[in-house]
């Protein structure tokens, strides 16, 4: 059994949907496997697996000219490696970009491997101007992506979440 919340990950998958999109992307990763099988089961969503997280921001610039709304999926070490795709598309010809982040290498993370991405994560977004708020209760999961949704429609750029261990993960 997985020790990612299934029930976090149904919050934010519904309201996802609730906020009306309709095409996903992403990459495998620990997680985000409840969204992912949730969004490759759901007939009303498009899922599309990438092979690099940047491939992410075409396919969401795409679905935005195609009048379709849609979520990157990514852990934190996915958005270092989208930056160009982020500020040379996403920034530059003002499309929204809603990104849900898996914020790895928080307090309590156990993979030293995901240590340093976490450490730059936070920064990295001020730098690119990138908004973001945290994902890390139950009660504010809907309000938080409706909200992050709204602002990346109405500012034509990237807003982030950070998906963080509290809401993710259950601790045994």
């Amino acid at each position: 059994m997985s020790p990612v919340s299934t029930a976090s990950s149904r919050l934010i998958y519904d309201a996802l949907k609730a906020s009306g999109i309709r095409l996903m992307s992403a990459l495998p990763e620990t997680w985000l496997v409840h969204l992912v099988r949730m969004a490759d089961e759901d007939p009303d969503m498009i899922l599309v697996r990438l092979a690099k997280e940047e491939e992410g921001v075409g396919i969401s610039a795409g679905a935005h000219l195609a009048g379709v709304k849609s979520a990157m999926l990514m852990q934190n070490h996915g958005l270092l490696a989208s930056i160009n795709g982020i500020v040379s598309c996403a920034q530059l010809y003002r499309i929204p970009l809603l990104m849900l982040i898996s914020y790895r290498g928080e307090f309590g993370e156990r993979d030293p491997w995901q240590t340093e991405g976490g450490a730059v994560t936070e920064e990295l977004l001020r730098a690119l101007r990138i908004p973001f708020s945290y994902l890390d209760r139950t009660d504010h999961v809907a309000h938080r992506i409706a909200k992050a949704q709204t602002l990346a429609l109405s500012a034509n750029k990237p807003v982030a979440l950070l998906l963080c261990r509290d809401l993710m993960w259950e601790e045994s």
